[in-house]
C-alpha cells in the first residue's frame, strides 16, 4: 500500500486519542441556548428575530450578513431571551441571541426520518440547486475554519475545479469526532462527497484519512466501491502517513494529488481541488437531503484527567460547562480549557462559551500539560524552520512582530501562516513562537486590507 503525505515539514504529537471506540451519544438539550452571530469567516449574521419570538429547531435567527456570510438557525424550540453580548472562543464579548429552552419542538419541513436519500433518486438536484441548499442551511468549513461553503463550490471564472478532496484526517492529538461521523455514518457521507461532485461539476473525490484509522479506512473503501463502481463518478480512499499538520487544506492537497498550492490570495481551487471537511459532506447530505440546517454537530469531550471523556451529538448554543459535567466535571488540580485540540485549539477564560459550528472538540489539559513552559534565549537550533509546514521561517517571522516590524514581516510571507503550532511545539527554547506570529499576522493582513481598500 503507498501511503502519501505532504512533503514540507511537520511533526507527530502523541496521539492521546482517548475516546477513539467511545460510540456517539446524544448530548442532553440546555436549559438555555446562546447563539453567537459570529460563527463563520466573514461578516456576521444579523439577527430577524426579537426579544419574546417564538422558535422551533431549525427556525432562522440570523440571516447572512453580506456576501462571505452564513445564516445561523435556532437548535432548541423556545423562546427569545433576549439580543446580547456574550464571551465567546475569541475570549471577547460578541453579539449573540439567547433561547430559552422550552421542549424539543422542530420545523415541520425537516425530514427526521433514517431512510438513506441517493442522488440518482432526485433528479431536481441540478449543481445550482445543491448549492443554494447549501447556502440556506448555513453550512460552513466544520474542522474549525468556518469558511462557507457555498464560496467554495462557487469558485472564481479564473480557477477550475477537478476534484474534491475530503478531509477525514483529524491530525490534531485527542480529537476523534471525525473518526466517530465515519464509523457511524458512512453512508451519509459518501452521498454528501457525490452532491458536493455534482455541484463542483467534478466526477473526481478522495477521502484521506491517516493510517491510525484502519476500520475508517476499510469501511469506506468497501461503502464507496459499492456506492461509486457502476457511476460516472471515480472515489478513492486515500491513506494518508500519520503526520501534523496534514488536516490543512494546503498540505492535504500536497499529499492526495501531489500539487502544492501557491502562497495567499491561491487557494486549493487554484490548483484543481475543492477540499472540504467529513464534518461538512455529512452536513450537505442533511442539509441537501433531509432539508435540515446546520444547528448541531459532533465533539469530542477530552482529556486525560477527565472522568468520562465521550464523544457527543451537541445542539449549537450549549454551553461547554454542561458537556464537562456530563463527563464527571472539571478535574482537580491545575486545568486549561480548550476550544479544539491542543495544537490549534484556544484556551478559553469561561466554561460558559456555547458550542459552535467550528467547535470539534473541548479539550482539558490537566498538570504539567496545562502549564507552560518558562521561555529562554533562542539557541538558533533552526528546528522551528525544519518544521514548518509553509516553509517559512518561524523564528524570525516571531521576532519582526515582536519589533513590529511589519514591512519585513510581509516580505516574509507571514499571511502564509497556517498557525498550526508545529514550531512552538519543536522549540526547545519553549520560546512563544506561535503567539507572536498569530499577532503579527493579524496586522499585517489588516494593513494589506487598508491599502487595498486604498486603490
Amino acid at each position: 500500500m503507498n501511503i502519501r503525505t505532504f512533503r514540507i515539514g511537520g511533526i507527530h504529537p502523541e496521539e492521546n486519542k482517548l475516546t477513539h471506540e467511545v460510540e456517539t451519544k446524544v448530548a442532553p438539550l440546555p436549559k438555555q441556548a446562546t447563539f453567537p452571530l459570529s460563527q463563520h469567516i466573514g461578516a456576521p449574521a444579523r439577527p430577524i428575530v426579537q426579544k419574546g419570538d417564538k422558535v422551533k429547531v431549525g427556525t432562522l435567527l440570523a440571516e447572512a450578513g453580506s456576501f462571505v456570510s452564513a445564516p445561523i438557525y435556532s437548535s432548541v424550540s423556545g423562546t427569545v431571551l433576549k439580543i446580547d453580548t456574550a464571551v465567546d472562543a475569541t475570549g471577547y464579548r460578541k453579539p449573540v441571541i439567547i433561547v430559552s429552552v422550552e421542549g424539543d419542538e422542530w420545523e415541520e419541513t425537516i425530514d427526521r426520518s433514517k431512510k438513506l436519500e441517493l442522488v440518482k433518486d432526485h433528479p431536481e438536484l441540478t449543481p445550482e440547486e445543491i448549492v443554494n441548499r447549501v447556502k440556506d442551511a448555513g453550512i460552513v468549513g466544520m474542522g474549525g475554519a468556518g469558511f462557507p461553503t457555498f464560496i467554495k463550490l462557487t469558485p472564481p471564472p479564473t480557477a477550475k475545479a477537478e476534484c474534491v478532496i475530503i478531509n477525514a484526517v483529524e491530525c490534531e492529538p485527542y480529537i476523534t469526532a471525525d473518526y466517530r461521523l465515519m464509523m457511524e455514518h458512512a453512508d451519509e457521507i459518501l452521498v454528501g462527497l457525490e452532491l458536493l461532485m455534482k455541484a463542483a461539476k467534478v466526477t473526481t473525490g478522495y477521502i484521506g484519512i491517516e493510517t491510525n484509522k484502519p476500520r475508517a479506512i476499510e469501511l469506506l473503501t468497501q461503502k464507496a466501491a459499492k456506492a461509486f463502481g457502476a457511476s460516472a463518478y471515480h472515489v478513492e480512499v486515500v491513506p494518508l502517513k500519520q503526520r501534523y499538520p496534514q488536516g490543512g487544506e494546503k498540505q492535504l492537497v500536497d499529499a492526495v494529488i501531489r500539487r502544492q498550492v501557491p502562497a495567499p490570495p491561491a487557494i486549493p481551487v487554484n490548483v484543481g481541488a475543492i477540499v472540504q471537511n467529513v464534518g461538512t459532506a455529512f452536513a450537505v447530505y442533511e442539509a441537501v437531503m433531509k432539508h435540515k440546517p446546520l444547528f448541531e454537530r459532533y465533539t469530542t469531550v477530552t482529556g486525560k484527567k477527565l472522568k468520562d471523556p465521550g464523544n457527543y451529538l451537541v445542539r449549537m448554543g450549549t454551553p461547554m460547562s454542561d458537556l464537562i459535567e456530563l463527563c464527571g466535571g472539571m478535574p482537580e488540580g491545575d486545568n486549561k480549557l480548550l476550544a479544539g485540540g491542543p495544537m490549534m485549539g484556544k484556551a478559553l477564560t469561561t466554561t460558559e462559551v456555547p458550542v459552535c459550528k467550528g467547535t470539534n472538540s473541548v479539550t482539558i489539559l490537566s498538570g504539567e500539560d496545562a502549564r507552560r513552559k518558562e521561555p529562554q534565549p533562542c539557541i538558533r537550533c533552526a528546528k522551528c524552520v525544519s518544521v514548518c509546514p509553509m516553509g517559512l521561517e518561524p523564528y524570525l517571522l516571531a521576532k519582526l512582530s515582536a519589533f513590529k516590524n511589519w514591512e519585513k514581516a510581509e516580505h516574509e510571507d507571514i499571511v502564509s501562516c497556517i498557525e498550526c503550532g508545529s514550531c512552538q511545539f519543536t522549540c526547545p527554547a519553549h520560546r512563544p513562537l506561535l503567539d507572536n506570529i498569530r499577532q503579527g499576522k493579524q496586522t499585517v493582513m489588516g494593513i494589506i486590507r487598508a491599502r487595498s481598500a486604498k486603490k
